[in-house]
């Protein structure tokens, strides 16, 4: 059976405006903030759970390709529909159904953008911790694919502590609940975080129960420089072994710096070569106590500059300088290669000293910023694509990188996922046996091999 056929019997049985093959439309859905694109063949903008049952059900009957998709925000190429098929888009699927401050619990679909949640919950003295770069734009659905981190993520951990419960819809249609409402349940395997970090690749996620926690009432942060990276990460290992553990801890090296200097204009960073953000959150008198406690610990690295912001919009005043480096990094105009690789937090040392080698070795200016509290730091190749040779070089210093990663006993992806872009690593970074099973788990929920193929297990 061809594509075609199950596309339009697809769009007799779905309510108009659910299902579009019109071109100039797919092409919106064709790629992410990575540079593959690829266009499907439809577009479908289910409105609810039976929709995409019927899309599903569908694309098994015909064997059409089904990338889920959710704001397009990834930087891997995870949501491309490299085999074509049917795109599903869950903008329309963004109702917050419930918020129970007594639970504990909100009840999203995957359509709902992530700061929109976090904004809500904090009306009922609620918070959700996880907290990815791009969450005034990505969608909980997005974050669920690919287990989202962010800079909070040390203190509070990444999306996966947060999935209490899922309705997933399989690859043959058929829509199952696990997980549940309470913070604690051993009914059985524990199927829902099989499906956080999956990739779109295992069943597609239609509603999520997340865990809220109490929101923390103050927050405190430093924006502390350095003269170099050494003391930076002294200054780092300082801050846990007087038993701090912060809400985040923020780590920017001198090439990002430099480009944020130049985009903001801001005077502070002159003669910094490294620069930390360190965040505290809790009560407001033991925060503060606290706050004094860790300035003071700071002060014995040396630092060149010390800026204090108490309460959140003082905090926030320092973290928009942190959200500005990936902006200030496109702004160089070469193009960023983001990698968001994790390593042991005691090997950030060598993980720098790796990365200064690997400019001198291959030419190119290495960026590295990101969560230096968990080891998870973004390491950007800063490639200039006009150069003859520019992009097979850049795949060898990836390559080179990426074995160098996991040499330290570190990982390729710590938040992005793999997708398209880490896909040639993938038999690097798996042995031969996670890789069986990972395929033999894929084979048992998608025999067909519908759910985001092209990606590393097809």
């Amino acid at each position: 059976m061809n594509h075609q056929s199950g596309i339009r019997s697809l769009k007799r049985q779905l309510p108009e405006g659910e299902l579009t093959t019109d071109p100039a439309f797919c092409k919106r859905y064709s790629g992410d903030k990575w540079f593959a694109v690829a266009e499907p063949e439809a577009v479908a903008l289910p409105g609810g759970v039976r929709s995409v049952q019927k899309i599903l059900t569908v694309a098994s009957r015909h064997k059409i390709p089904v990338t889920a998709r959710g704001a397009g925000y990834g930087y891997v190429g995870g949501c491309v529909p490299s085999k074509g098929g049917i795109v599903i888009s869950f903008e329309r699927m963004n109702r917050i159904r419930e918020i129970n401050a007594d639970d504990f619990v909100a009840v999203v679909e995957p359509g709902v953008i992530t700061a929109t949640l976090q904004t809500e919950v904090e009306k009922f003295g609620r918070f959700y911790p996880p907290d990815p770069a791009s969450r005034a734009d990505c969608s909980i659905g997005g974050n669920i694919a690919t287990n989202a981190g962010g800079p909070r993520c040390l203190k509070y951990g990444v999306t996966r502590e947060y999935v209490l419960g899922l309705e997933v819809v399989l690859a043959d249609g058929t829509a199952v609940r696990m997980g549940s409402r309470t913070h604690k349940n051993k009914t059985g395997f524990g199927l829902t975080k099989l499906f956080v970090g999956s990739e779109g690749m295992l069943g597609v996620v239609t509603e999520a129960t997340l865990k809220l926690l109490p929101l923390p009432p103050f927050r405190v942060a430093l924006s502390v420089g350095f003269d170099s990276m050494p003391a930076a990460l002294r200054t780092i290992k300082g801050i846990f072994a007087a038993g701090f553990l912060p809400c985040a801890l923020e780590l920017a090296d001198e090439f990002t710096l430099r480009a944020a200097q130049k985009r903001t204009g801001s005077d502070l960073l002159s003669g910094c070569r490294a620069h930390i953000i360190v965040e505290l959150d809790g009560q407001r008198e033991s925060v503060r106590s606290e706050l004094k406690q860790l300035e003071s610990a700071i002060q014995n690295f040396q630092p060149v500059f010390v800026q204090r912001a108490l309460g959140g919009s003082q905090c926030e005043k320092i973290w928009q300088l942190r959200r500005e480096f990936s902006y200030a990094l496109r702004d160089t105009g070469l193009t960023k290669l983001n990698e968001d690789i994790v390593v042991p937090r005691g090997k950030l040392q060598e993980l720098f000293d790796f990365t200064v080698g690997l400019e001198k070795r291959y030419g190119f200016p290495v960026a590295c910023f990101g969560h230096a509290g968990d080891g998870n730091i973004h390491v950007n190749i800063m490639l200039d694509p006009t150069v003859a040779g520019a992009k097979k070089k850049s795949e060898k210093t990836l390559d080179a990188l990426f074995r160098k990663i996991l040499q330290l006993g570190g990982v390729i992806t710590g938040e992005h996922g793999i997708g398209l872009a880490k896909k040639p690593w993938w038999k690097v970074a798996a042995s031969k046996q996670l890789r069986a099973l990972h395929q033999t788990i894929k084979s048992a929920l998608d025999p067909d091999g519908i759910l985001n193929p092209g990606k590393f297990l097809n």
